[in-house]
Parts: structure tokens; C-alpha cells; sequence
């Protein structure tokens, strides 16, 4: 997958910063990663002396920050007071991106971020069956160790973007967005109104669409729409069937198509990695090697 744009990179005054205000060159880690539902950054600093952090207010919609660990202080300027507010592991804040923000940050951070636009805020909470969310609730500095977990989920992914798995990441940002409006968008969570589960046709057309795609390059929304259902509700009605999620699916798959080359083929570990939908050799040892408890050479002497 590729990276997301660095969201607006301006100059203030003689220094470069990112749309959310902080000193390029001061980020020890700027990772970013595009998703089909918001774009996804991690943005880390080792230094103590930080410049102040300013935004102009935009239409750019919402940010979300998830402290991946604690110390972190930081003092928000608003027009009538400001506040210093101390961020423990696992803390979160949530931003609206229509105000002017301004902050001072006193010492190191490391935060993961998801920016969701008006659009996406709005089609996340259409699949919620919740239309009328159009905001969410500004926080700072509150503990949320369920976001935390599944922001935590995405880090590999930050880190080596070319081997992230679409199908894996559409399905971890229809969650995140999933909890981020039933926690924070302000309305009572809707009762399900279907039963729980896929008709046998929706399952197995499921199925078949995930198998043309072996490589993971598709994502959750082009498999419910054809099953005719929101992203939330097919992930959860697909795993009430499979017992896993879609990803866990395709992933067992991709590891028994790769035990049968290896098995019953001459081909080359670097040809059955692309034949699997792996990046490269690299990335298909690494997911074999967890999933099946030895590397892709030694089964194959084994079996």
C-alpha cells in the first residue's frame, strides 16, 4: 500500500511542518499509510525542546491521536485560558480540525494518528446505521485502551507500508471508525436489526471473491457491496460464519496454497511468495514462519 500524503506540508515562518503543526525535522518517526477510509500516521520525538505546534482551522474534518506511550505533556492555548493536560499510555485526543489550535510541547511523544474527513466521518456512520453523526465529541488526554488495541494493530503496517495488506488494513479502519462513532459520535448505539450471519449464497460469493484475490489487494467495502451489506456488518456476519475474520480467511488460504507449492512444486521460495500475494521472499517467510511455527525451507525438507 502506499503512503498517505504528509496532509497539507506548509512552511511557519523558517520551518517545515506537517498539517498537524509539528517540525518535520524535529519527528525522530513520520510514517503514514492511505486507507479507503482515513489516512493513518505515526509521528514519534526523542527531543525535549519542541517548537510550539499551531493549525489554522480547516475543513479537513477530524484528528485522533492514540499515545503508544506515556509522558507526554502538552499546554492548549485557547481563546479565553489555557490548560496543561498529561498524556499516560494509551491516552487519546480528538480533535476538530474546524477550530484554530495552538499548543505548546514541552516533552517527547509517540503518537499514532487517524485523520477522518467530513466524507469519511459521514459514510462510516451511514454503515453504523447511525446518518445523523456528523461530529465527534473533542477529547484530550482521556484513556482509551480499546482504541489504543486496535491502533496498536496497524504499527506493522506503518512500518513496511509496501508489504501492508489492503484487505487487512480496510478491515482494521472499518473497526476503528465503527468504535470511534459509537464511543464518540454523541447518538445511542441502533440494536441490530438482522440476524446475525451470511445466507450460504453470500457466503460462498464472499468466499470467491477473497480466493480471485489472493493477494489481499481488495477491500471490505468491494466484498459487501456485492453481498449487499455495510462493511461493519459483513466483517461481523463473515466471522459469525467462518469463525475468523475476512483477513484471517484469506490468510489461512494464502498459507495453504503456499503449503502445496511447497509440497508438490519445485518452484523457488521467492516464486511462491508472489504466487501467494506476498510481497517478497522476506515478508513470506515472516507470515509462514508465525503462522505455521517454521520457515517456508525448513517445511518443505520436513514435509
Amino acid at each position: 500500500m502506499a503512503p498517505a500524503s504528509d496532509h497539507q506540508a506548509r512552511t511557519a515562518g523558517s520551518r517545515t511542518v506537517d498539517g498537524f503543526g509539528c517540525a518535520l525535522k524535529q519527528l525522530s518517526v513520520n510514517q503514514s499509510l492511505a486507507s479507503s477510509s482515513f489516512d493513518i500516521y505515526r509521528k514519534a520525538t526523542q527531543s525535549s525542546l519542541l517548537d510550539q505546534v499551531q493549525t489554522p482551522a480547516s475543513d479537513q474534518g477530524f484528528v485522533i491521536g492514540v499515545a503508544l506511550q506515556g509522558g507526554h505533556t502538552r499546554r492548549i492555548f485557547r481563546p479565553h485560558h489555557a490548560s496543561s493536560h498529561d498524556f499516560t499510555e494509551n491516552a487519546i485526543y480528538i480533535r476538530d480540525l474546524a477550530q484554530d489550535y495552538k499548543a505548546d510541547l514541552s516533552t517527547p511523544f509517540d503518537f499514532m494518528m487517524f485523520q477522518l474527513s467530513p466524507a469519511s466521518l459521514a459514510t462510516i456512520a451511514d454503515d453504523c446505521d447511525m446518518p445523523g453523526v456528523r461530529m465527534l465529541s473533542t477529547e484530550t488526554a482521556t484513556k482509551d485502551i480499546v482504541l489504543a488495541n486496535l491502533a496498536r494493530a496497524l504499527i506493522p503496517a506503518l512500518a513496511r507500508p509496501a508489504e501492508a495488506n489492503a484487505l487487512f488494513v480496510d478491515q482494521m479502519t472499518t473497526a476503528i471508525g465503527t468504535y470511534l462513532i459509537q464511543r464518540y459520535g454523541g447518538l445511542a448505539v441502533p440494536s441490530a436489526n438482522r440476524p446475525a450471519g451470511l445466507s450460504r449464497a453470500q457466503e460462498e460469493m464472499a468466499k470467491d471473491i477473497l480466493l480471485e484475490r489472493l493477494d489481499g489487494e481488495v477491500l471490505i467495502s468491494e466484498v459487501a457491496q456485492a453481498c449487499n451489506l455495510s462493511r461493519g456488518y459483513f466483517i461481523r456476519a463473515f466471522k459469525e460464519a467462518t469463525g475468523m475474520t475476512p483477513y484471517q480467511w484469506l490468510l489461512s488460504k494464502r498459507i495453504d496454497r503456499a503449503k502445496e507449492l511447497l509440497r508438490s512444486s519445485k518452484a523457488s521460495l521467492a516464486e511462491i511468495a508472489i504466487s501467494c500475494g506476498f510481497a517478497d521472499q522476506s515478508h513470506f517467510t515472516r507470515v509462514f514462519s508465525t503462522a505455521v511455527g517454521a520457515a517456508p525451507g525448513l517445511w518443505r525438507r520436513n514435509a
